[in-house]
């Protein structure tokens, strides 16, 4: 690639839009597992109950299950990505400002069922957005837009989860989360503001169509066989990684840290990392393409697990903690820009609301698993172990790299002709 299409992939206006996409998308999953926790406890609800708000989260896992709608029933403003985002976005605005209006004494349940909404809201608008994006980017420019939106969406967590908490120091709550929610108005501004990408295809005929089409497109592009290589393949290759950070504040306390030093040391070293991670994968995704991206970043990922290792035999050491860290954010970085990547190409743009919702519905089950079972295994074989074991649990996704994408395989389409027709590029 030249360096002057080089400057066109990076300095365009879809690469600003990601940006955007990727703060409206993370906002309110960064309120609901960052700002509403704190609230709460400020308020007296005791820890059990906290920990149960994360079952308001399930939204996101099943997402696919309503894509189809918002695929076959279009709003009648705005048009059929932006209709939703639109909708959802104003809805999360009057939700999220609405919660501390609610007494956490008397009625618990009811901020319990607030925040699901929230949630759902939420999911319903990464449908939306994760669709428009795998509309207007062109194949060649997936790798860097989608390393832009999932950062953009970290950043997002800083204002929840760091700005609205100093808030609270000097204001009520119904002001702090009044605030927050104010926040969305960027999001609202950015569906104003861009057009509506081609769609490759008319509106579905049926919500039957809707469902079913989609599924049995990705099955029949390359055949079964490969289809089944492809979800093993997005089931393993973050597995090792998700076992690894599962536990990660708790082995932290056991390796004698105090909590400030956890807060001081584990913010700084694991968000900007992740960040100059992404952002680094993304441009050299620009220049090797996604299928090397996710062999060499895989490498780097499976490589910093056993920092951890390392970690739970040497012991105590705050710049080791800062190191260990600091290599394995890197690596969640270049690994997470990849693979949604990968995710994104192998999504066709004739059905990319359902396909999106459902692979990345599928990479979060092992993220499920590794939450309800490590704590079991660490007890039986100790911590070192376990991370050695974290890191032969990335072996077979590094593996199946050889079956869905081949290092000398320069795919640079995906499943439908992917040029740049976009309306609001």
């Amino acid at each position: 690639m030249t360096q002057s299409s080089l400057r066109a992939v990076v300095f365009n206006r879809r690469m600003l839009i990601c940006v955007f996409t990727g703060f409206a998308s993370g906002l309110p999953l960064y309120i609901l597992i960052s700002l509403v926790p704190a609230w709460l406890r400020t308020e007296g609800v005791g820890l059990k109950e906290i920990g149960l708000f994360a079952l308001v989260g399930l939204p996101y896992t099943w997402k696919f299950f309503w894509s189809p709608v918002l695929e076959r029933y279009p709003l009648p403003l705005l048009g059929r990505r932006r209709g939703w985002m639109l909708v959802t976005q104003l809805a999360l605005f009057a939700s999220i400002a609405s919660l501390p209006l609610l007494d956490t004494d008397r009625q618990l349940w009811s901020i319990a069922w607030l925040c699901t909404l929230i949630a759902f809201l939420s999911a319903t608008q990464d449908i939306a957005i994760d669709a428009y994006r795998r509309e207007l980017l062109p194949d060649v420019e997936l790798g860097l837009g989608n390393a832009l939106h999932v950062n953009a969406y970290r950043i997002a967590g800083l204002v929840p989860g760091s700005l609205a908490l100093i808030l609270a120091d000097h204001l009520p709550w119904d002001t702090v989360f009044l605030v927050t929610a104010a926040f969305m108005s960027v999001a609202i501004l950015l569906t104003l503001s861009i057009g509506e990408p081609k769609h490759p295809q008319p509106v579905p005929s049926s919500l039957r169509s809707a469902i079913v089409e989609p599924i049995a497109e990705f099955f029949q592009r390359d055949g079964v066989p490969q289809a089944l290589w492809v979800l093993s393949f997005m089931f393993l290759y973050k597995l090792g990684d998700n076992l690894a950070t599962s536990l990660a504040t708790p082995f932290y306390i056991d390796m004698g840290f105090e909590l400030s030093e956890i807060g001081l040391v584990a913010k700084n070293a694991a968000l900007w990392p992740a960040i100059i991670g992404g952002l680094a994968g993304g441009l050299l995704m620009v220049k090797i393409g996604i299928n090397r991206a996710l062999w060499i970043f895989g490498g780097v990922q499976l490589i910093s697990i056993l920092g951890f290792a390392l970690m739970a035999r040497i012991g105590e050491g705050i710049w080791l903690l800062a190191m260990v860290i600091s290599f394995e954010y890197l690596g969640v970085g270049l690994g997470a820009a990849a693979f949604i990547a990968f995710i994104a190409r192998t999504t066709n743009r004739i059905h990319a609301a359902t396909q999106f919702a459902l692979l990345t519905a599928l990479t979060a089950i092992p993220r499920t698993i590794a939450n309800a079972s490590t704590g079991f295994v660490v007890e039986q074989i100790g911590w070192e172990l376990f991370f050695y074991g974290c890191a032969v649990a990335a072996i077979p996704g590094m593996l199946l790299l050889t079956k869905v994408a081949p290092w000398h395989e320069t795919q640079v389409e995906g499943p439908l002709d992917s040029r740049p027709e976009q309306m609001g590029n």
